[in-house]
């Protein structure tokens, strides 16, 4: 059961888990990212049970992560198209992969993210696109939008780390 609190599903967190946060929704598009684009292609990649995959791939394509796209008329086959939105979302497997590499790889790395010209292994870390410098939990905080209800705003003046009226200074 997902859940419906109105702070859950106001925060976009909450939104985006609502759309990939089911494990193999995040290993689907991981292996779209790669290349895959047919049920067949996923299934042998991911050892996932058919029943599993299908709503996966249904739910990925109603929540605009994919289209899909005929591309054998006899049997009707279809393809699964990334679209920008997830596209957008390659951003996010780079930090759950540098993350993995560094907190659960006890014997070494077995994959590495690498410039695609030269092979240069990347160093993947989340920045400021306004002065490109490293977002952390000391240098960030949490604030209301502009669309934010009122128990949003509620919310938010709740929590203490993240409350920059509040929040811890260091680094």
């Amino acid at each position: 059961m997902q859940p419906k609190s109105p702070s859950i599903l106001e925060c976009p967190v909450g939104r985006a888990v609502e759309t990939v946060g089911e494990w193999w929704s995040i290993l689907i598009l991981r292996d779209a990212f790669q290349g895959a684009t047919k049920f067949d292609e996923f299934s042998q990649s991911l050892g996932i049970a058919p029943n599993i995959l299908s709503r996966r791939l249904a739910h990925l394509t109603e929540s605009g992560m994919f289209v899909r796209r005929r591309y054998h008329e006899r049997p009707p086959r279809y393809e699964y198209v990334l679209t920008d939105k997830a596209r957008d979302f390659f951003p996010v497997i780079v930090a759950l992969l540098a993350w993995g590499n560094k907190h659960l790889t006890p014997k070494g790395e077995s994959i590495l993210l690498a410039n695609r010209d030269d092979s240069r292994p990347f160093d993947p870390v989340v920045v400021d696109a306004a002065d490109m410098r490293p977002i952390t939990l000391a240098n960030a905080v949490i604030i209301a939008g502009p669309r934010a209800s009122g128990v949003m705003r509620k919310r938010l003046t709740s929590l203490k780390a993240m409350n920059p009226a509040i929040a811890p200074v260091g680094d």
